[in-house]
């Protein structure tokens, strides 16, 4: 342990995060000159998709509303260390096994560097899954709306906007012009922080095909009139996107129009772009988003027309999207990718929200003892106003009051009659959460002093190092954690 301590002292100002140069390719590589080329299109069985999300775990399940999806989307891990995403339909989606088997095969027939590709299918019974390539680092939805560390900077969103044009042009060029339900949701991001199309959007998602499900706000206006979905129903679907890049919100396109014919455009834009684009390029999105949503759709450009349109205003090109992005990068990850366990996961996301669920929901059952010599100090009255510090620290973290939760942890540290690995742990985290990761560095380190077999220091470790920029560093503690509490369970 003590060398370890050494070791991230030193490294403590010294960030591991590297830049490099953003190395273009063509859109439809075809497996060639992808380092991780996935093999084409097959049929998978029920039994290895079932042990590839162990046993369609809720644990697994990636879908945004989760087991509350009509049609649920599950993270698994194929027997080759292939991580996958598994979309499995509800038993009435797809009742034509022959129809699901062709539109399977239409889609896992194309290959872009720009799409969430398609690798395989399963059709058993009543079961119809889908099998994908895994994109680790969330959707748009959550970069844009629900952000943690940063907003996402105008050159990233111009990027993604450029990337899902790409995605849609491509498409198109192979007879796929056809997206349902195209919405922040259906972008994901990947090991390198790209933006990519999900290819399940480009499936026919109903028994005539024609669904179109979505908010009926923001729903294109010949979808109402007729229920049949165009590719000019896309271009309008993408228009929304812009708006929603352009605002950090999900505006209404009817609201987003009236603002733009008062020439109000300045109050679509993200109060957190302020300063950070110039009003020539946000006049160029509001332009384009314009002619996207207008209401006959014969007048929508296409999607090539997008692609020239976007290509002309992007920014910092040669800065890679991870960069942009502020997420974690290393190659530790993609070469030999671990099971990683909800917490683990979290923690490699710097998912800090996430992280405060768990750490909430543990409680103090790892404190070794310190239950038992709490509740006898709770009989000795001199012991009581460090074991109220407690109390109203642990009131504040599930309040997500952390200022006031590290000042309470803090007394109680401070106190030095009992030692809690899960108060430097909690203490930990609420440093993060504003934002010091070199003091949440320390208590997790602390932590692990206090409990060295405890896998949840060394976790936290992992998240403090991502945040500091050590990916190597991070990753290792990272495996070092996972290792220990898959011996942990064997015990």
């Amino acid at each position: 342990m003590g060398a370890r301590c050494s070791k991230f002292s030193i490294c403590w100002f010294h960030s591991h995060l590297k830049t490099s140069v953003l190395e273009s390719s063509d859109l439809e590589n075809g497996g060639k000159g992808e380092k991780n080329a996935w093999p084409s299109f097959g049929e998978f069985s029920l039994e290895q998709l079932k042990v590839a999300t162990s046993g369609f775990s809720s644990d697994n399940i990636v879908s945004e509303h989760g087991e509350k999806a009509p049609n649920v989307v599950y993270k698994g891990k194929l027997d080759n260390d292939r991580w996958v995403a598994v979309k499995r339909f509800n038993k009435f989606a797809w009742p034509d096994s022959r129809q699901f088997l062709e539109e399977a095969k239409a889609v896992g027939s194309l290959r872009s560097e720009r799409l969430a590709n398609l690798i395989g299918c399963c059709c058993e019974g009543d079961e119809r899954l889908l099998v994908a390539e895994f994109m680790p680092n969330e959707t748009l939805a959550k970069h844009l709306f629900h952000w943690e560390n940063q907003p996402m900077k105008w050159a990233m969103r111009l990027r993604v906007a450029l990337y899902l044009a790409q995605a849609l042009e491509y498409c198109s060029s192979k007879g796929r012009a056809l997206y349902h339900d195209l919405n922040a949701y259906r972008i994901l991001f990947d090991n390198d922080g790209n933006p990519r199309l999900s290819c399940f959007g480009l499936m026919k998602n109903s028994r005539d095909g024609k669904s179109y499900s979505t908010n009926l706000a923001f729903t294109p206006p010949e979808y109402l009139r007729t229920g049949r979905v165009t590719p000019e129903s896309v271009v309008y679907s993408f228009g929304t996107l812009l708006l929603d890049l352009m605002s950090g919100k999900h505006i209404p396109p009817s609201h987003a129009l009236d603002l733009i014919r008062g020439k109000n455009f300045l109050m679509l834009m993200d109060s957190a772009l302020e300063g950070h684009f110039s009003n020539e390029d946000g006049m160029e999105l509001v332009r384009l988003a314009s002619r996207c949503l207008q209401y006959e759709a014969r007048e929508r450009p296409n999607a090539k027309s997008l692609v020239i349109s976007l290509m002309s205003v992007q920014k910092e090109a040669e800065v890679p999207s991870y960069v942009l992005m502020g997420i974690p990068h290393g190659t530790a990850s993609s070469k030999q990718p671990l099971s990683l366990t909800p917490f683990g996961e979290a923690c490699m996301r710097i998912d800090l929200t996430a992280i405060h669920e768990i750490l909430e929901k543990m409680g103090y059952k790892d404190d070794e003892g310190i239950a038992n010599e709490l509740s006898f100090q709770m009989w000795t009255s001199q012991m009581q106003e460090t074991l109220n510090s407690k109390k109203h620290g642990d009131t504040a973290f599930r309040a997500k009051d952390f200022a006031t939760a590290i000042d309470c942890y803090t007394r109680f540290i401070d106190g030095g009659t009992i030692v809690s690995p899960t108060v430097y742990a909690r203490r930990c985290l609420s440093y993060l959460m504003n934002d010091t990761p070199q003091e949440a560095l320390g208590d997790a380190m602390q932590a692990q002093v206090v409990s060295p077999q405890w896998p949840t220091a060394l976790y936290l470790q992992a998240t403090c190092l991502f945040s500091l920029g050590m990916e190597g560093d991070a990753q290792e503690t990272l495996k070092d954690g996972t290792n220990l509490e898959a011996k942990r369970s064997k015990n």
